[in-house]
């Protein structure tokens, strides 16, 4: 059947991008709320439950009632903005935050009874995974600047310059400290870095397989080096504290979203959120072993590939999303712990230590892997 491909794609794309990543950035929010409530000693969102009962769901209903909020208010668009990229600039940082999903393998297989093989758990298996999220996550910044330049105002104006400054910034550090990563890989292609971390120990816990000969515990200092970088990178790409300085509401009211009303307002969020989670599938994909279990538990459940039990590819989809969420709620402890950097310590960050010291990792890796070899 011709059609079948295309059909197992779209079935694809509904469940991860509607059902999984979708309800996961409204629950976010909630969580962040309720997360910054308990470091904060207060009690939270926890009244919207079941409509028409005392059933309060712990405020599990929140994410429903502040979507309907920001879909019934009033749409204002101030006269003085340049309408057509005003109206343009939330979706351009909505949209390539979805977009970069389609190459994160969010399970290993599927076994189907109506298929004869089983199917990937990914939406494009590109030999370019890294390349393309950089590429399309890079989209992002012209929603920014053109939130703040459209605006027709100073303070969404200094937003944006802030923001396209600081994207550029730690994007470099950020593709310096994935090269150690793919030197010791050899791959582009995510799903083969999943594999090769489930049958060969996690990238940063090598406790199984071939993972534990002592050269590749030598690499881990290298590896941990780029795993920080990498980290503290992808905050200051999704503008997340302590980096959040293009809507730093002590200095720029809200930064490039200050004119924004309604449903607009809300894409910015959920553009946010969903880098948030994007990027912390790549993290887990990069140095967690993805839907991998841990301690070689793959290789006793799978066998050969015929006896592999058909729910192994529901179970790895739940470790991997298990992983994801783990690292949201580091990203919220984070940005609810530290306080925000100056603006000269931020880019004094990124480019006279981060950039050195991810320049100075990839070297030293190549030497570690040139004496193995």
């Amino acid at each position: 059947m011709v059609l079948l491909p295309l059909l197992i794609s779209a079935a694809k794309i509904v469940g991860l991008v509607f059902a999984v990543i979708l309800p996961m950035v409204a629950y976010s929010v909630w969580a962040e709320r309720r997360f910054s409530a308990i470091i904060q000693d207060r009690v939270g969102p926890n009244r919207v439950g079941v409509p028409f009962t005392k059933i309060g769901l712990a405020g599990l209903g929140q994410p429903i009632a502040d979507g309907l909020k920001f879909l019934l208010k009033e749409d204002f668009t101030p006269g003085h903005v340049n309408k057509f990229y005003f109206w343009l600039a939330p979706a351009l940082t909505m949209v390539p935050a979805l977009l970069t999903c389609a190459v994160l393998p969010f399970g290993s297989e599927l076994t189907l009874p109506f298929l004869d093989e089983p199917v990937k758990l990914v939406i494009a298996d590109l030999n370019v995974g890294p390349l393309f999220i950089f590429a399309i996550a890079s989209l992002s910044v012209y929603g920014i600047v053109l939130a703040g330049w459209s605006s027709n105002s100073k303070y969404p104006f200094l937003g944006g310059v802030r923001s396209s400054s600081q994207m550029i910034s730690y994007e470099i550090a950020l593709g310096l400290s994935l090269v150690p990563v793919l030197l010791v890989f050899g791959e582009l292609n995510l799903g083969a870095i999943v594999r090769e971390q489930s049958e060969n120990g996690w990238l940063l816990l090598p406790l199984w397989g071939e993972g534990l000969s002592f050269e590749r515990w030598l690499l881990l200092v290298p590896l941990g080096i780029a795993f920080i970088i990498f980290t503290t990178s992808i905050f200051a790409e999704t503008n997340r504290l302590p980096f959040d300085l293009p809507e730093c509401e002590t200095e720029l009211v809200a930064g490039y979203h200050t004119e924004y009303s309604s449903m607009k307002f809300a894409l910015f969020f959920l553009g946010e959120y969903a880098a948030m989670i994007i990027g912390s599938g790549l993290i887990v994909t990069l140095f967690f072993g993805g839907w991998s279990l841990p301690f070689g538990l793959d290789a006793k459940l799978m066998g050969d590939a015929a006896s592999a039990p058909w729910w192994l590819g529901l179970l790895h989809m739940a470790t991997f999303l298990g992983k994801v969420v783990a690292f949201i709620l580091f990203f919220i402890w984070v940005r609810w712990t530290l306080p925000r950097f100056r603006y000269d310590q931020l880019m004094k960050l990124g480019w006279i230590v981060f950039f050195e010291l991810a320049l100075v990792n990839v070297f030293i890796t190549a030497l570690i892997l040139l004496w193995i070899n």
